[in-house]
């Protein structure tokens, strides 16, 4: 069983002291719209990785290569580490973190500029993209298992716990993700609960779960969970 710490949307300050140190995650993942600095606090808290996506009021996340030294460069040029520091962007991305596969999908549908947001058509060609990823590339395709533990988004499928206005509302390039990578959770956060926790609701084998603020429950590797 894997513990996980999710976290998302809004700041809870009682997180990050005895009260994190006595959950213990194996992993933490961030949903997005959180300060770095949050985030990092939390990362430095914890003996755990951190992996996180972006939200749609989150700054644009820059990109750096690493050069033979260990430094980050930006363009050629040494620069700062990208933000949050200790944690991992997975936007895009399908990568194995505390012996759970995880695929990453940041953002929001576009409402205003900005970053971090788009169109129901480019969430489309980012699924697609993200799930060809998933599926091997050009090197492994059909190779093992390809299925994912957690699809980790900022926003959450159309019709599943959005919300009508602008702002809030879903992404339907999510349901081909549901099909194609049979995940057995969705991690989101954007739609606020206002104190009161969103349910559950069940897609297949896949479980869609509303983050905001924290949750704390076990994953078992490729089975059920056991909520804490």
């Amino acid at each position: 069983m894997v513990r996980v710490l999710a976290i998302a949307d809004e700041v809870d300050h009682s997180l990050v002291g005895e009260r994190l140190t006595r959950m213990r995650p194996d992993l933490v993942v961030s949903a997005g719209d959180l300060p770095w600095d949050y985030i990092e606090s939390v990362a430095s808290a914890v003996d755990a990785p951190v992996v996180f996506v972006p939200g749609n009021h989150d700054p644009l996340v820059v990109t750096t290569t690493l050069s033979r030294g260990g430094l980050h460069l930006d363009s050629g040029m040494p620069c700062d580490a990208p933000r949050p520091v200790g944690a991992v962007n997975v936007d895009g991305l399908v990568v194995e973190v505390a012996g759970l596969r995880i695929a990453g999908l940041g953002g929001c549908v576009r409402y205003r500029p900005g970053p971090n947001m788009y169109s129901q058509r480019e969430y489309h060609l980012r699924a697609r993209r993200l799930a060809w990823r998933a599926h091997g590339g050009w090197g492994l395709r059909g190779r093992g298992r390809r299925d994912v533990d957690i699809l980790l988004t900022h926003a959450p499928p159309l019709g599943l716990g959005d919300e009508d206005d602008g702002p809030h509302v879903g992404i339907e390039a999510l349901h081909g993700l549901l099909e194609r990578l049979h995940p057995t959770w969705l991690l989101h956060g954007h739609i606020h609960p206002h104190g009161h926790a969103r349910p559950d609701r069940r897609v297949g084998g896949t479980t869609v779960r509303n983050v905001v603020p924290v949750r704390l429950f076990e994953i078992e590797r490729g089975g059920a969970d056991d909520g804490l």
